[in-house]
């Protein structure tokens, strides 16, 4: 049985999510209500904007039962606005925000700058054979990883895709342009170890 792992649909790229999700042959569906987030093996907390995610998660009733399964062991896999939610620390956030957490990281929110600067690279992923392409938006990057967190690629200086444990996030937008490789990456998560 292939796993089903959610996309929280609240807001940013749930549709591309969810595409490269069911393009690596796994059940992918949207996550919106308390009900449907009990029925999935794993997360995906897409882009956006995490100030108005973690406002609406809390809305939705969604902040604190998915802190609970995260801490449970859930695996989730955050990109940009996601990072920021599963972060545990974060900088230039607004007064009050939120986060899921989980994952030892400071995160500085629109680390590389506004909207005209954002930018595309090919950047190398402990992990993944060939360079992946990335494009960030707005993105935040990490300051500081906790003694657990592997990091898995940098830009600028900066981690931008890291992981530990069941958590894995990106400062960039994996699902656009369609390769599936670091979703692959979570997937495996998800699957656990082979047995």
């Amino acid at each position: 049985m292939p796993p089903t792992i959610g996309v929280l649909a609240l807001q940013g790229d749930v549709r591309e999510h969810v595409r490269t999700l069911t393009d690596l042959g796994v059940d992918a569906v949207t996550v919106r209500r308390e009900s449907e987030l009990a029925e999935v093996d794993g997360i995906v907390l897409p882009g956006g904007e995490s100030t108005t995610m973690a406002k609406l998660l809390r809305t939705f009733g969604l902040l604190d039962p998915l802190r609970k399964r995260i801490t449970g062991g859930m695996p989730a896999f955050g990109t940009c606005a996601g990072m920021i939610l599963l972060a545990d620390r974060v900088r230039d956030g607004a007064a009050g925000q939120e986060t899921v957490g989980g994952l030892d990281v400071t995160v500085r929110r629109n680390a590389f700058g506004r909207q005209v600067d954002s930018f595309e690279t090919d950047l190398p992923v402990t992990g993944i054979d060939e360079p992946v392409h990335a494009v960030f938006i707005r993105a935040p990057w990490v300051e500081e990883v906790g003694p657990g967190v592997e990091v898995l690629a940098e830009a600028a200086g900066h981690p931008v895709a890291v992981r530990q444990g069941h958590l894995l996030a990106t400062s960039f937008h994996p699902e656009v342009g369609g390769d599936g490789r670091v979703h692959r990456l979570f997937v495996d998560l998800v699957r656990g170890p082979v047995r």
